[in-house]
């Protein structure tokens, strides 16, 4: 796997590095030593997946409160999204500081995210899957979000979204935290 890193500290675009032959293609999308070794979570105790029909829906942005912060590996299995992750930790060197990928299910890419980090994402394509692997499981108590389109953050999404749910949607704009 290849790694390269965010400007979100802690977080990193994952590409597979793919061995075909005739059969097909093999690829590492996972490996416990590789993860431990540059200090990412190394266990994933839940996974998710969503199921995006029409092309320009936003999911987020989610997170979960301390001390229930999940790190999260996310991929697309079907279609094209652009994923964000926002830096919430207030003694991170990139505390509200945004970064996005493009995760391509051709590519077979991911993006890790740290604990402490808002993810979103906004879909490019019709019929667009995501999954998802949290190091931690979800806590309703816990579950926590920020505006898509909050000043704080100013990301630049390559679209205005033409779908979002009534909860993510009614988000409050993100207070500062003091580090």
């Amino acid at each position: 796997m290849k790694f390269t890193e965010s400007r979100i500290s802690g977080a990193f675009l994952i590409d597979p590095e793919p061995h075909q032959d005739e059969r097909g293609l093999f690829a590492r999308t996972f490996c416990r030593e590789t993860f431990a070794a540059r200090g990412l979570a190394r266990e994933f105790l839940q996974c998710n997946t969503s199921l995006n029909p029409k092309k320009g829906t936003l999911r987020g942005l989610h997170y979960q409160a301390e001390p229930y912060g999940e790190a999260k590996l996310v991929r697309a299995t079907r279609g094209r999204v652009f994923d964000v992750a926002v830096d919430l930790r207030p003694g991170s060197p990139s505390y509200l500081l945004w970064d996005a990928v493009e995760l391509d299910w051709r590519r077979r890419n991911a993006f890790y995210i740290p604990a402490g980090c808002a993810h979103g994402f906004l879909t490019l394509d019709d019929d667009c899957e995501v999954f998802y692997q949290m190091s931690t499981v979800y806590v309703p108590a816990a579950a926590r979000g920020a505006r898509w389109d909050d000043p704080a953050f100013g990301i630049q999404w390559p679209a205005e979204p033409s779908l979002i749910g009534d909860r993510d949607a009614a988000f409050a704009a993100y207070v500062k935290e003091r580090s």
